[in-house]
């Protein structure tokens, strides 16, 4: 695949990495590789990334881009973001091509996981 122009790296803003590490581990199986105190990466999930320190939240509220991540069993995967401490904040619903929740880490950063 020709990768120029692609998207090749996000980086998400938290409140508090390793909490946010913990909870995207737990709930999403990611692995992460430390760059000091201050941002931990994550690679192989779609697309490359990492947390960074920061106060400020991801909202669709504020502008945010919304990050969606697939799921195979949605109903399974909301109930795995609950258990790990995430909120949900828009309940499963249908859009064209599929169905969808919104949730919230738990750094306050939303993000939707979505299914045929």
């Amino acid at each position: 695949m020709d990768r120029h122009h692609n998207i090749n790296y996000i980086e998400i803003p938290t409140q508090n990495i390793a909490a946010s590490k913990t909870f995207f581990k737990e709930v999403f199986g990611w692995e992460f590789i430390e760059y000091g105190e201050g941002y931990s990466s994550f690679t192989a999930r779609g697309i490359d990334g990492g947390f960074f320190a920061s106060e400020q939240c991801v909202s669709t509220a504020t502008g945010s881009p919304l990050l969606v991540l697939y799921s195979e069993d949605l109903e399974n995967t909301q109930a795995i973001v609950e258990q790990a401490g995430g909120t949900v904040i828009k309940a499963i619903f249908s859009f064209p091509g599929g169905r969808r929740f919104h949730f919230t880490d738990t750094a306050g950063n939303e993000y939707a996981v979505w299914s045929e």
